[in-house]
């Protein structure tokens, strides 16, 4: 048996033309019988960073009864000239989450994946603590069973406090050991009482934060992290 929250996720290539660009994280969110890929927003388009794909490939399982077998479904991030990605923006800026809605006659009749809904969001901030055990799902570096195409969690807690948004920023702290790729990766807390996918989606894994004024030689880093509180979801899917 699979674990259902290694089916929720999906390691995501983006491209320029037929050039891969980069590789991330990312996860599916299903709202009534629309579908789509969640990720950070840095990774579809960063013009700090020049970095602006024009399409992005998620791989997805094709075959239930043999785990190794997948394809890579293309999702195109333009149309004549205007995105079709969607992401979110509040009073301090922009949010980094972005969602591609996919068109499910497209993917293959037995495809396997088990999204998020909106029954996994809290609507109860007040219940999630400092210090509550998480884990953060994705890719870090690529990293990854490439023969069953599964990603990985690292452990992670809850290291602000939960429902405030940080420094007036929309996201709230872990503290987890991540690396590059696993920005887009889904933060969850372990919830048996949601049946199938037993995990309550707090949070987008944005990236790991770091103090300008460290000393390299004496200091190790922070081992914090941005979380991008996942009720954005709701704003982003709406129809």
């Amino acid at each position: 048996m699979i674990e259902p929250l290694l089916l929720s996720s999906s390691h995501i290539s983006t491209y320029a033309g037929t050039q891969q660009l980069t590789n991330a994280s990312s996860f599916f969110f299903q709202r009534d019988e629309r579908l789509f890929v969640v990720t950070s927003r840095h990774v579809l388009f960063d013009e700090a960073n020049n970095h602006r794909p024009d399409s992005v490939s998620v791989v997805v399982h094709n075959n239930p009864a043999n785990m190794a077998s997948s394809i890579c479904y293309s999702l195109p991030l333009y149309c004549n000239g205007q995105p079709l990605w969607r992401q979110g923006g509040d009073s301090a800026g922009d949010v980094d989450v972005a969602v591609l809605e996919v068109d499910r006659t497209q993917l293959p009749p037995d495809v396997l994946l088990i999204p998020f809904t909106p029954a996994h969001l809290t609507q109860h901030f007040d219940q999630i603590e400092v210090g509550t055990p998480l884990l953060v799902v994705g890719f870090p570096l690529g990293f990854h069973d490439t023969l069953h195409h599964m990603p990985v969690v690292r452990q992670a807690v809850i290291a602000s406090s939960f429902g405030l948004r940080f420094q007036g920023l929309g996201f709230f702290l872990t503290d987890a050991r991540t690396h590059r790729g696993s920005s887009g990766g889904a933060v969850v807390t372990h919830r048996p009482e949601l049946g199938e996918l037993p995990w309550l989606l707090l949070g987008v894994h944005s990236a790991r934060l770091d103090l300008a004024c460290r000393d390299l030689a004496q200091d190790e880093a922070l081992g914090l992290n941005s979380a991008w509180y996942a009720d954005i979801l709701m704003t982003l899917t709406e129809n």
